[in-house]
């Protein structure tokens, strides 16, 4: 990345790196498949159920598969993760105010706390040049179900399994910004060590489902099925200490502890064979509301609000000679349901939020931001993060 405006640079601190890696290993931060099986044909299986872990797709899929147990993992290695600053950082326009000249701050065009010896104006925040890569490459995601028959037309099942997660650690790399530590001095502006000059800085996201499905057969060919999803999932961020100054909760944007939260939703589905070899299904799974991270309500919007968003998928299969099959799916995941990751990062500058900054900037103290846009508000920066539409052949 090139340097560009502060707008940017926050934007990477609270979107680029804490969820972009993930967004390029796998659909946002969902999983392509479930099972093992269900991996090695793309994910698609809403209307091909194969293993006991059929219901995290589609629960009426139980009905076809029979008494049985699966377990299984995958190895997650997402690749290339990492950031790359080259050039130099510009400088704002205009000249700084000097101690010689302090009555002259209305007229200038930078804050008096960024003005650099010489008297001209330096940049509030800036990640230094160099490259750096994300630690920890591999991760162990297991997964595992049991299905009873109770007779030949009705089943149920219990599975747990994971979403795809999201980790990046960034040990090295530094920033230059005003020390917001050391306002007695005027905010001098300093090389800190970490990506935003708070040492280390990255996030862990994991997130599981415990599935306890239901299936009925209302003929041979064809079957319903339903799911209650108890959802859990754990939280840990970390070195954005800095910018504190854009949250209604400063004390709550990076504990680097890992905060929990649990939450319960439904996924309902139908399956069957509309003529010989042809099959089709379709599964919507509901959003499910979890509890807010307290631990970081300074960071997500409504006040850490973290909710898993709603999912529906439709699928086809045909048989392909005696031993074939062709398996399609079209899945989508409603990240629009999810304020935190589906709001604009715009917001942060904006009205009240901005306002608020500059008056503690020219202040000299810091303090927390005001404004429903601001880090943790009702209307608080996210992601930005569309809709996704996923095709699975």
């Amino acid at each position: 990345m090139r340097y560009t405006v502060n707008k940017s640079l926050l934007a990477i601190a609270v979107s680029g790196i804490l969820m972009a890696p993930a967004a390029n290993a796998t659909n946002g931060y969902f999983m392509h498949g479930t099972s093992t099986k269900e991996k090695g044909l793309a994910g698609a299986g809403t209307a091909f159920s194969q293993d006991a872990m059929a219901a995290a797709t589609n629960p009426a899929g139980m009905a076809f598969v029979g008494e049985r147990f699966d377990i299984g993992a995958a190895v997650f290695s997402p690749s290339n993760r990492g950031y790359k600053v080259t050039g130099n950082p510009p400088v704002p326009g205009g000249v700084g105010v000097t101690a010689l000249d302090p009555g002259a701050f209305p007229a200038m065009a930078c804050n008096p706390i960024f003005t650099q010896p010489s008297g001209a104006c330096a940049p509030p925040f800036s990640i230094n040049p160099g490259k750096q890569d994300s630690k920890n490459d591999f991760f162990l995601i297991p997964h595992g179900g049991y299905n009873w028959q109770l007779n030949p037309d009705t089943a149920i099942g219990v599975s747990f399994y994971g979403n795809g997660g999201m980790n990046t650690e960034y040990t090295k790399g530094s920033a230059t910004l005003p020390n917001g530590s050391k306002p007695n001095q005027g905010f001098p502006i300093e090389e800190l060590d970490g990506t935003y000059g708070d040492g280390n800085a990255g996030i862990n996201l994991e997130q599981g489902f415990l599935n306890i499905s239901f299936a009925k057969k209302i003929n041979d060919k064809h079957a319903f099925g339903a799911s209650v999803l108890v959802a859990g999932q754990r939280m840990a961020i970390k070195g954005l200490g800095n910018f504190g100054q854009f949250s209604l909760n400063p004390n709550k944007l990076d504990s680097a502890q890992h905060d929990l939260s649990f939450g319960v939703g439904l996924k309902v589905g139908y399956q069957g064979e509309l003529v010989e070899g042809m099959r089709v299904g379709i599964s919507y799974q509901s959003k499910i509301n979890m509890q807010e991270f307290d631990e970081y309500r300074g960071l997500f919007a409504e006040k850490g609000d973290f909710d898993i968003p709603s999912v529906y998928n439709i699928g086809v299969s045909f048989d392909v000679g005696e031993t074939g099959v062709l398996v399609a799916d079209f899945q989508r995941i409603n990240y629009s349901d999810v304020a935190s990751i589906n709001n604009s990062i715009s917001p942060l500058m904006d009205g009240t939020c901005a306002n608020a900054l500059n008056a503690s900037i020219q202040a000299q103290a810091p303090s927390a931001a005001a404004g429903a846009g601001c880090l943790g508000g009702q209307k608080g920066a996210g992601f930005g993060w569309r809709d996704m539409n996923i095709i699975k052949v």
